[in-house]
């Protein structure tokens, strides 16, 4: 875990699948947040459900080691197609961690479609 990050992280964090096929992980205090979220979605709608078991059935809380690493088990390896290189970005109050080739391949297309991502987001009030 790159050092910039591991003073917000915490020594114990919670790492579960992201969207776009990244790995989340998330401050504790982060993570109490986005449980009372999830827990105001409407579970009688079919996709509350299923978006409620996904993220939740791979949550998993790690803990820093001496040298700032972290154990993920193999579904979260397999989700995020990690084979021997990754990348962790800093996203507002939480990282994702990438496969070097998954965000090279996210990084060209959101930098090819820089500009119309940008107008879009005006419907955002940004």
């Amino acid at each position: 875990m790159p050092a910039k990050f591991r003073g917000d992280l915490g020594e114990r964090f919670i790492v579960t699948r992201g969207l776009d096929g990244c790995l989340s992980g998330y401050p504790m205090a982060s993570w109490d947040i986005i449980q009372e979220k999830l827990r105001q979605l409407p579970l009688a709608k079919r996709d509350a459900r299923k978006f409620t078991r996904f993220f939740y059935s791979a949550a998993t809380e790690v803990e820093l080691d001496k040298q700032g690493r972290i154990n993920l088990p193999q579904t979260l390896i397999d989700f995020a197609q990690i084979d021997k290189e990754c990348r962790v970005i800093g996203v507002s109050d939480h990282i994702e961690i990438w496969s070097s080739a998954q965000w090279e391949s996210f990084a060209q297309d959101a930098q090819d479609n820089y500009e119309d991502i940008a107008e879009d987001l005006i419907d955002f009030g940004f």
